[in-house]
């Protein structure tokens, strides 16, 4: 996530397709109602493809920029989801065929768009009074390298980092990973110390939720009152122009697609079967779970549980639509397999589903019917709704937000914009990461879009402590900031909704037969 503190003016020229500008000989464009995520763009065999991207993704892909960076546009943009095949020139790349892309979107959707810029939130590492960098004079690898954590997981958690022959810049764009950009989105760090060279130094702290933006956890130190303790350094939080995208208006249907279509893009004949496969138990003592796709239509599986196989041949995610032996759960697979794949053609899952469900017939002896039974599921259903009603004109979103100051190990946070209760609530199970047993679906009755933030601990795991209570016997209460809200309680005393659980007929697939054993290679 670049930042740049130029102004408008100092940018090249910004502007929307002309007569003269490249275009795709022809493509495929249409709305696709069914995909939940984006796939990366496809480039092979004379084709571009893009799967399931929103109009937010589509224009990052067009020009380049962070999804948070394109604003503006109207409330579906991070919502309705499109798919796009085009015919590529020769020898084009994904990167050479952005300006097709920028006039697809122009042409197609009546994109219009131009560059500005806004804050954003951001650090700033500076020099404190006495800063107590020792000058690296040695000849050992340059980074910052984490020794074995002391303290069990959770709230006892020690880690520490020794960094050698580090330069602020490099320790400031470090800062984030130390303190789990990949698990919660933290704004970049400047470094603004102004400090030259190379410098040793270790840096010892307790992990917490966005540990950027709080030095202490009752007598924890975290990462920044680490660096201001141990390295003299101060993290400062700031607004910082960085350049945007702007969306000044763009159609919600695509264009017609143009005659011959059909004909430009012939389906592609793809296996319904590996061509090989290698089929075996794991090893008992292996630990690495292994599920790899690689070019050329290969598939590496290690000690993968027969369960998420099942659930990968049937497209479904959990055991609510799945009836399966228990020693499925269990038991773990080694395969080694490979399908000739047709040119510029992704062995991607919606390609693999039908070749691991022949294989799971043909060496596992799999029989299966599908029928109709009553589910297990949540419906949210209203309490006392303490929303706040969204403007109709903004954008809708749920996002992942750093965790408060303050908040326990585990803590999950969340801010929805303009959101339906219909959209919420089938996004619930995967928000709560774990801490949901089944689906949920709206029973709310509310309708209209709605602003909220969401905060919890993250599962029954994580608040182990809470339950057994304190020393002293008393149970603490949920509002506690130590403690924490579970999904359950988060729902009810933050938002005034509940989950109410309820039997709901559904199509569910039932595993007949299953052998234990594959078949002889």
């Amino acid at each position: 996530m670049g930042f740049s503190l130029m102004s408008c003016a100092g940018w090249l020229a910004f502007s929307q397709s002309s007569e003269t500008a490249p275009r795709f000989e022809i493509a495929d464009v249409h709305v696709n109602a069914t995909a939940s995520y984006f796939r990366a763009p496809s480039v092979g065999g004379g084709r571009y493809g893009l799967k399931g991207a929103t109009m937010v993704d589509l224009i990052r892909t067009a020009y380049g920029f962070d999804a948070d960076k394109v604003v503006g546009g109207p409330s579906w943009l991070e919502m309705d989801r499109f798919d796009v095949l085009a015919k590529l020139p020769a020898g084009a790349t994904a990167e050479t065929a952005k300006p097709l892309l920028q006039s697809l979107l122009a042409e197609r959707f009546k994109l219009a768009l131009h560059k500005d810029t806004r804050p954003f939130p951001a650090y700033a590492l500076t020099v404190g009074k006495k800063p107590q960098l020792k000058e690296a004079a040695g000849t050992e690898e340059a980074g910052c390298r984490q020794q074995p954590a002391s303290g069990a997981p959770g709230a006892n958690r020690t880690v520490q980092y020794n960094c050698r022959n580090m330069t602020m810049a490099a320790f400031a764009e470090g800062l984030r990973r130390m303190a789990g950009a990949s698990l919660s989105p933290i704004p970049p760090v400047l470094d603004e110390t102004g400090l030259n060279g190379k410098w040793n130094f270790d840096l010892t702290f307790s992990p917490q939720p966005n540990g950027l933006s709080v030095a202490k956890v009752g007598d924890q130190i975290a990462l920044a009152g680490a660096i201001d303790q141990q390295l003299g350094l101060k993290l400062e939080e700031r607004q910082v122009p960085a350049p945007v995208i702007v969306v000044d208006s763009v159609n919600h249907e695509p264009t017609a697609n143009p005659p011959g279509v059909a004909e430009a893009f012939p389906t592609i004949p793809i296996p319904t079967k590996f061509d090989v496969a290698s089929v075996k138990p794991s090893d008992p003592a292996a630990t690495r779970d292994v599920f790899q796709t690689q070019p050329g239509g290969r598939v590496t599986v290690q000690n993968h549980p027969m369960i998420l196989l099942i659930y990968r041949a049937f497209n479904v995610a959990n055991n609510d639509q799945m009836v399966a032996p228990k020693w499925a759960n269990a038991a773990r697979f080694d395969i080694n397999a490979e399908a000739d794949m047709p040119a510029g053609v992704a062995l991607d899952a919606d390609a693999m589903r039908p070749m691991m469900l022949a294989l799971l017939v043909d060496r596992f002896k799999m029989t299966y019917h599908t029928e109709e039974r009553p589910v297990t599921m949540y419906a949210l259903v209203p309490a006392k709704p303490k929303m706040k009603k969204a403007d109709p004109a903004s954008r809708t979103w749920c996002k992942s937000i750093h965790a408060p100051p303050g908040s326990p190990p585990a803590t999950l946070a969340y801010t929805c914009q303009n959101i339906t209760m219909a959209q919420f609530a089938p996004g619930l199970r995967t928000m709560a990461a774990g801490g949901l047993d089944w689906p949920v679906t709206d029973g709310t009755g509310i309708d209209g879009g709605w602003d909220f933030t969401l905060v919890f601990i993250r599962s029954t795991a994580a608040f182990g402590a809470r339950q057994a209570g304190p020393a002293s016997g008393d149970v603490p209460v949920a509002s506690d900031p130590t403690v924490g809200y579970t999904i359950f309680e988060a729902l009810e005393k933050e938002l005034g909704l509940k989950l109410e659980i309820q039997k709901r007929p559904m199509p569910v697939i039932v595993i007949d037969h299953l052998e234990e054993k594959p078949t002889e290679n």
